[in-house]
């Protein structure tokens, strides 16, 4: 008989090295789940800063990102369109696509990676994570 199913709570896992800070400062991620959960995905909560405008392009990763609170927009750099975001919104993206996204005011998100993330990724030059990182432990 497997252990059972797995319970995390976010103010726990805040404290440990599952809670990442950008090196530009623009936000921090909570992965709540990672590759080594063996679920296929990966579930982060994610707070983007108040003032945070940069831009990303996940050329391994599909995600999913639905905004919990905060304001701010996400544009789209194949086209220019630009899409608000509030609570309720989810955006996907779902062509790996290249976009700014920009917090009006300070947005939690919870986001969601298919390839899972291992939990060390760090954003290379291009705003992608690279495929394969060294895992988390804890």
């Amino acid at each position: 008989m497997g252990s059972s199913m797995i319970v995390r709570q976010l103010q726990d896992a805040e404290k440990t090295e599952r809670r990442i800070v950008s090196p530009d400062g623009n936000w921090d991620s909570t992965r709540l789940l990672l590759k080594n959960d063996n679920m296929g995905f990966s579930f982060h909560i994610t707070t983007i800063y108040q003032g945070a405008d940069f831009q990303m392009h996940y050329q391994n990763h599909l995600e999913s990102v639905y905004c919990i609170s905060g304001e701010g927009e996400i544009e789209s750099l194949k086209d220019g369109q630009v899409y608000p975001i509030s609570p309720g919104t989810i955006y996907i993206l779902d062509q790996h696509d290249k976009h700014i996204l920009r917090a009006f005011k300070e947005m939690k998100l919870a986001c969601v990676f298919n390839p899972p993330l291992s939990g060390k990724e760090v954003h290379n030059a291009d705003g992608a994570y690279e495929l394969e990182a060294e895992s988390i432990t804890t």
